[in-house]
């Protein structure tokens, strides 16, 4: 089983990427066979020009992260209408298995997530090298590794930028919102359950926008937006 005692280093070098990507590789004894998982590259490590265009110099994930009820979806699909980009809804990945661990309150362990953030990594990668020009997504990613994981997803190219938007208010706000929800497998109870493990991002993980959440959604909306057209204004500029 592979360990994460050692957290990827979020300023590690291209060139390291090899065998951290083989590493990482090793963390299912039995991965779930992706569709298109290789995605197109060119002889400089590129992802492949489509449709007889050339490539963005960029592509940018966003992942939205954050505990349950701080409204990842709801940012993740604004930025995604505002931008033009495709929507990955994380929740939709996850196996049969983990949703019904959820419903009936069960946390999910390590080794119930690590399949799942493969998958969500590969699909992100997928959509790029299908010609999309960025991606958003939605991860709680509660844990420095399992931000790690998907970390690993510029390695596959380096026209690919990774960026974290950290959502994140007091559980108390978080247990008032998640309790008004309707139908949803993610009940109350499992807030404090996500609160109990949250590794909030730290000063050297610099690839995370941190977003108060605790105000009207509007307000947090357009903050949202805001932050990310500068971070694109700023790797087009670097």
């Amino acid at each position: 089983m592979l360990s994460y005692d050692k957290p990827v280093s979020v300023n590690a070098s291209p060139s390291s990427g090899a065998s951290m990507v083989a590493t990482l590789n090793t963390m299912s004894a039995n991965p779930k066979p992706i569709n298109a998982t290789v995605v197109p590259v060119t002889s400089n490590n590129t992802i492949a020009k489509t449709n007889g265009q050339p490539a963005p110099r960029h592509h940018h994930i966003w992942l939205v992260t954050g505990p349950a009820g701080c409204g990842k979806s709801t940012v993740a699909k604004h930025l995604s209408t505002s931008l033009n980009l495709p929507y990955i809804e994380g929740d939709e990945y996850h196996p049969k298995a983990n949703v019904d661990k959820m419903a009936n309150g069960i946390p999910l362990t390590d080794a119930d997530r690590w399949d799942w953030l493969t998958v969500l990594r590969e699909e992100s990668l997928r959509q790029l090298a299908s010609g999309a020009e960025g991606v958003v997504l939605t991860c709680s990613a509660l844990k420095r590794k399992y931000r790690d994981v998907i970390r690993v997803a510029p390695y596959y190219s380096h026209d690919v930028v990774l960026h974290f938007i950290y959502l994140h208010a007091p559980e108390n706000v978080l247990l008032e919102r998640v309790g008004l929800r309707q139908g949803h497998y993610m009940g109350a109870n499992m807030v404090h359950s996500q609160f109990s493990i949250l590794e909030p991002p730290t000063a050297e993980e610099t690839d995370v926008i941190s977003l108060d959440v605790s105000g009207p959604i509007d307000g947090v909306l357009g903050e949202a937006l805001d932050k990310v057209l500068k971070k694109i204004d700023e790797v087009a500029s670097s």
